[in-house]
């Protein structure tokens, strides 16, 4: 007897090759946290729990691998403005008006809009991350959480940041894992991102910071540190353990070069519509790629993204690599999936663990219903998941082997709860001051 069959499901596998296959009429197994096997379909196949899932599309849960989730308590505040504008006269003065609730409220609102995403895995980078841990708890999702934390913040605040990361690594039967977060090379010292390794180091954990986000600082840091901002993470050891790299829209050649020595525990995580409303430029995927770099996909903040949707980054990416190619064979179709499943697993930590339906693998997957008219007629299945789907085609997502949403109906939170706790703190959180600011940006 089973846990969980998903039964008569279209399964999506990749090959070791990075190849896409399309398995029909599958029964899915679940047992424990665990996906058990994939077979034809079988009614004689018993279970204590069987989701008949009509010919849906079954495939690995989306990984959204960089995110500041509670943000999205301030969606639609910072529109239209430069890299500059939207830290030192937007963001980082609306940040001075956060609690420990505000982030707790916040963080159910994201992953319940990510839940309706198909989004089971976030790492997120923000603040009060104890509340933030308890959010996820009760969300029933997975998450790679660490407390974001600025140079001039002193020893102690880095201290208490990794005391959080020791007390919640591997809780909520392993669901969270927990990472060092020192903001960036511009808000953090040499010396700091030292102390940040070596936290790591002694935890056995890794590190989730910013680095070369666009080219301006890039360019900055060379005149400063005589060092490009990658050049910074290795000479300070963070690079030495695992780390995600959020953005690297600023990377030179020589970045990429040194990356490709340190592949097989760093990744890079790309969220392009922030780099498309803040005129970012693009995070060099192919060459990253080529040198055996990891890429993740992601949405970074609900400020710079206004969504926290990674089927719209999927199809964002897929397109912009074209575009800025000028090459329409460029990130195909099984490219882009491999992307979105076993890269954003390595990326996060959790190769071998996610990013595939394969027996050992933890069972985290959703079903995609591919019956709506925008994916009809449908001649592909693979071209219609990266170009056509919408979250609202997620019906049904399951994390450690237990369902959360099932049928558009989630299981574990309360949304109408959720958004009336937010939106009691709306004036309160709009207020914006610009000189009370949580930081400056000058890169």
């Amino acid at each position: 007897m089973h846990d969980l069959i998903i039964r008569n499901c279209h399964a999506l596998l990749l090959t070791p090759e990075n190849e896409v296959e399309i398995r029909r009429h599958q029964d899915l197994i679940i047992d424990g946290a665990k996906i058990a096997g994939l077979q034809p379909v079988d009614p004689a196949l018993e279970a204590r729990e069987v989701i008949d899932a009509r010919e849906m599309l079954a495939m690995p849960g989306l990984i959204n691998t960089h995110a500041h989730v509670p943000m999205v308590i301030f969606r639609g505040l910072a529109e239209d403005v430069s890299i500059e504008r939207w830290f030192n006269e937007f963001m980082w003065p609306l940040e001075s008006n956060l609690t420990e609730d505000d982030v707790y409220w916040g963080m159910l609102l994201g992953l319940v809009e990510m839940i309706e995403a198909g989004v089971t895995t976030v790492a997120d980078h923000y603040f009060f991350m104890d509340r933030a841990a308890q959010a996820v708890v009760e969300a029933g999702t997975r998450a790679a959480l660490g407390w974001a934390v600025f140079g001039d913040r002193g020893h102690k605040t880095l201290l208490k940041t990794a005391d959080f990361a020791e007390r919640w690594h591997g809780q909520a039967d392993g669901r969270i894992t927990t990472w060092l977060a020192p903001h960036a090379p511009y808000t953090c010292d040499d010396e700091f991102l030292a102390a940040s390794a070596k936290h790591a180091q002694r935890l056995g954990l890794g590190i989730h910071i910013h680095a070369a986000e666009e080219m301006g600082q890039t360019q900055a840091s060379l005149k400063k540190r005589g060092l490009t901002p990658i050049q910074v993470l290795e000479r300070t050891g963070i690079l030495a353990g695992p780390t995600i790299i959020a953005h690297g829209c600023g990377l030179l050649p020589a970045d990429i070069s040194l990356l490709a020595n340190y592949r097989d525990h760093v990744g890079i995580a790309h969220a392009p519509k922030t780099y498309l409303k803040l005129g970012m430029g693009l995070t060099p995927i192919r060459p990253l790629r080529q040198a055996g770099v990891p890429v993740g996909l992601a949405t970074d903040g609900a400020v710079s993204n206004n969504t926290l949707d990674i089927l719209e980054s999927l199809r964002l990416m897929a397109m912009l690599q074209k575009h800025e190619a000028r090459d329409p064979e460029v990130l195909t179709i099984p490219e882009a999936l491999t992307i979105a499943t076993r890269e954003s697993a390595a990326v996060v930590g959790m190769a071998g663990q996610l990013g595939l339906l394969a027996p050992g693998y933890l069972a985290d997957l959703i079903l995609i219903d591919l019956s709506g008219a925008h994916h009809q007629p449908l001649h592909s299945l693979t071209a219609s998941l990266v170009y056509n789907a919408r979250a609202s085609d997620v019906q049904t997502v399951i994390v450690n082997g237990r369902v959360i949403m099932r049928d558009r109906q989630l299981l574990t939170l309360d949304k109408s709860e959720v958004i009336k706790q937010v939106g009691q703190s709306m004036a309160r959180l709009a207020q914006r001051i610009p000189d009370r600011r949580i930081q400056v940006y000058n890169p």
